[in-house]
């Protein structure tokens, strides 16, 4: 066949006479559009050029730090389909716009009278099930020029028999949906007293602050970091183990991490792979200096001669608890009543005073990274991190293989899966991180896989973040190591939490003060084979092929692992804890 292929081409090559000269006009398309900001025209653009060289030092940044939100303007348009939404048939649930894993899928509440000079193909529909929306309408609108094509949100789509969503053919459509897109970016963000973003269903009306990432098309992790920064993005501050999170996360010339219209978003770094966890926590410790720092000087603030004009606020910044986004928002309000205040106020330390003023709302400090972090080469200080009984969540996106560098194996790869350096099936079982940490015994722990459960995931990121110590996530995250269309990716997910191997659940220290159990176990018990599960993937069917006999040795004692294990987690979420009460 290759023979005739290549017998065919000779025969078919023609000669095409190239002109000496061009005599024709060159036209160059504009890298960025012309209202980008001044930075992202003259520093961005030139990049996105492939003319960096060209950059006089003088442009970039002093002191290291890069604008966030840029990846918007790089329209990669790599898409040869994108999903069309039909509105007559959609049930409005937001697991589309959860599994998305480039933020291409945005949900807005928009009244109707805002709707002015909207675009003929623009979609709309009547709000389902949301309270005090009768005024206005849903609209669901992909960003045409940055969908990869993956179709995630096709497969997640509740109503994808009757086509509530459908990959088409993007071409035909592109420029209708690219005035869409623009209008739609303009339209008033929806309004919070309409959605509760605590749900799948409220979530969806949130701008995620981590938007048209360079990851692979269908990734299983990013789905994980846009929900972190949908729910806390404000005022996050991340810091990234190197790998593939670290590439589509911070790779210049442009960022994902975005922010919201008042210009609030993450803070991100990355310093190594095997110290991300370490890095928050020296930010988890600078933070809590800072904001020590800024309450002793309100204290000062408060008995001075000019305590008594403030002495409100100041009372109520000190008696927020801060734990929900109106309590944060209502933080703001008054932090920024201090600061008016105190530019006009003559006391003596309100130069100090206003320098960590920011610091009296809460932050959300983050460690990210992968399953090569976190249980091999930062395991140490993962460790220690968990061990000091700080504030610190740290989040793993778990693909059980070092995926950015050429899918090396971990000691998160499962048994009987093929990766570098277990090329004859890897010979003993998975790590069980989230079982090491259960036993501390003050440390938040949750096991999770969006694709299977996003409603599980939810309430996970929140509990962690709520919880006054440590957390840790672990995340299940499909990848292109796994050899498979990851179309497939939330189905393969679904099946990992069937078959028992990937169970979910959630351990809350804070249920035993209450005298409950704090391990929740939120999987039901093993439906499917393990062999189901893995059958699916090129991991295990390589060995399948290569040694049959042996790959069905491990598929059996994976199956028995998982068993165990199944039981042990049934075991301790029974144990009762009423006489620990306090």
């Amino acid at each position: 066949m290759n023979i005739k292929a290549v017998d065919k081409a000779l025969e078919s090559i023609e000669e095409v006479n190239v002109p000496e000269t061009f005599s024709g006009a060159i036209e160059e398309k504009p890298v960025v559009p012309e209202d980008a900001p001044e930075f992202v025209k003259k520093v961005t653009a030139t990049l996105l050029k492939n003319e960096g060289d060209k950059l006089p030092v003088s442009l970039m940044p002093a002191d290291g730090t890069w604008p966030t939100g840029t990846t918007k303007y790089e329209k990669r348009n790599i898409a040869i389909n994108i999903p069309v939404w039909n509105p007559d048939v959609c049930i409005q649930c937001g697991r589309c716009s959860t599994a998305c894993p480039h933020s291409v899928i945005r949900v807005k509440l928009v009244k109707k009278d805002e709707l002015k000079n909207a675009p003929s193909t623009l979609k709309t529909a009547t709000p389902k099930g949301i309270k005090g929306a009768e005024d206005s309408v849903y609209i669901l609108q992909i960003s045409p020029e940055d969908c990869t094509g993956c179709g995630a949100c096709v497969e997640a789509c509740p109503m994808k028999a009757k086509e509530a969503l459908k990959m088409q053919f993007k071409l035909p459509i592109l420029e209708q949906e690219k005035e869409n897109y623009e209008y739609f970016e303009k339209l008033p963000e929806t309004n919070p007293q309409l959605y509760n973003k605590n749900t799948i269903k409220g979530l969806q009306f949130v701008k995620p602050l981590f938007e048209f990432s360079g990851a692979c098309a269908g990734c299983g992790e990013t789905p994980n970091i846009k929900m972190l920064t949908a729910l806390f993005g404000d005022r996050a501050i991340i810091a990234n183990a190197t790998g593939c999170s670290s590439i589509y996360g911070g790779n210049l010339p442009t960022t994902p991490y975005t922010k919201r219209p008042d210009g609030r978003g993450p803070a991100w770094n990355n310093s190594l792979f095997e110290d991300a966890a370490e890095l928050a926590y020296g930010m988890r410790l600078t933070v809590d200096k800072y904001t020590e720092y800024a309450n002793e000087l309100l204290d000062k603030l408060l008995s001075s001669s000019n305590g008594d004009n403030v002495k409100d606020i100041i009372n109520a910044i000190k008696s927020n608890p801060q734990k929900t986004q109106e309590e944060i928002e209502a933080q703001r309000e008054n932090v920024k009543k201090l600061e008016e205040y105190l530019k006009q106020s003559s006391f003596a330390e309100k130069e100090e005073l206003l320098s960590v003023s920011e610091y009296l709302i809460k932050k959300s400090v983050w460690g990210v990274g992968g399953d090569g972090w976190a249980y091999d080469i930062g395991y140490g200080g993962l460790d220690h991190v968990l061990a000091s009984g700080k504030n610190v969540n740290l989040l793993v996106l778990d693909t059980e293989v070092y995926s950015n560098t050429g899918g090396q194996a971990s000691k998160a790869t499962p048994k009987g899966a093929v990766a570098k350096f277990a090329m004859a099936g890897k010979k003993i079982a998975k790590k069980d991180l989230a079982m090491i940490y259960i036993t501390y015994g003050y440390i938040y722990v949750a096991r999770i896989a969006i694709g299977a459960d996003p409603n599980q995931a939810l309430k996970a990121f929140i509990e962690a973040e709520q919880f006054e110590g440590p957390s840790l996530i672990i995340a299940y995250s499909h990848c292109i190591a796994h050899g498979y269309n990851l179309i497939e990716g939330q189905e393969q997910q679904k099946k990992a939490v069937a078959c028992g191997y990937w169970p979910l659940f959630r351990y809350n220290p804070d249920l035993i003060k209450q005298g409950k159990n704090p391990l929740q176990l939120d999987s039901k018990d093993p439906s499917i084979p393990f062999e189901e599960y893995a059958k699916k993937e090129n991991r295990y069917k390589m060995l399948m092929k290569s040694n049959p006999e042996e790959a069905k040795r491990l598929i059996e004692e994976s199956q028995k692992d998982i068993n165990k294990r199944f039981n042990l987690y049934k075991q301790l979420a029974s144990i009762d804890y009423s006489k620990f009460a306090e």
